[in-house]
């Protein structure tokens, strides 16, 4: 698919590798501590949620376990409490941040579901629009971005600090303890 306009994908592209040894991204992730610049932009216990580098739509957002699983089965009763309670929040936060018309959200699970990340558990929730569906993408094979990812970070990690029990760490993220 064409992309019309991603200005930001550059820092990605440049970016200085973080593992050689080409260990998980999420793990990386989940351990560095430069949220702002990894998109990473709330943390919990056991989770973090990441904004996706290449998003369906404004604020396409992963949450992310700290487990290095691509099993579901595998979190524990913790892992899987926090973790939805972090999908909770991020609902509420890309909902005030963005006011969408309504989420699409899921795991892709095993490698036959198309995830392109199968080793790493990990829940899409992507904002959507009524009409956010047009021809660009259906007959053009082009989808449109409207927005900077450094932008929407800004937007949501602000939803995020002004929710309950919210903390906004040095490194950028907001923390829920």
């Amino acid at each position: 698919m064409n992309q019309v306009f991603a200005p930001w994908r550059i820092e990605w592209v440049e970016r200085d590798e973080r593992d050689p040894d080409d260990s998980c991204v999420f793990c990386t992730f989940s351990a560095d501590d430069a949220d702002r610049e990894n998109l990473v932009v709330a943390r919990s216990e056991h989770a973090f949620v990441l904004l996706n580098n290449y998003p369906y739509n404004p604020g396409h957002a992963m949450v992310i376990p700290d487990a290095h699983t691509g099993d579901y089965g595998k979190l524990d009763d913790q892992q899987l409490l926090d973790h939805a309670r972090l999908k909770q929040r991020t609902f509420d936060a890309l909902e005030t941040a963005l006011g969408p018309d309504g989420f699409n959200a899921g795991l892709n699970l095993g490698d036959g579901a198309g995830g392109s990340i199968d080793d790493h558990l990990h829940t899409h929730v992507v904002p959507r629009w009524e009409g956010d569906t047009n021809f660009m993408p259906v007959i053009g094979d082009t989808s449109v971005i409207v927005e900077a990812l450094e932008d929407t970070y800004e937007r949501v990690r602000e939803a995020f600090a002004d929710q309950e029990g919210a903390t906004v760490s040095d490194a950028g993220a907001v923390i829920f303890e």
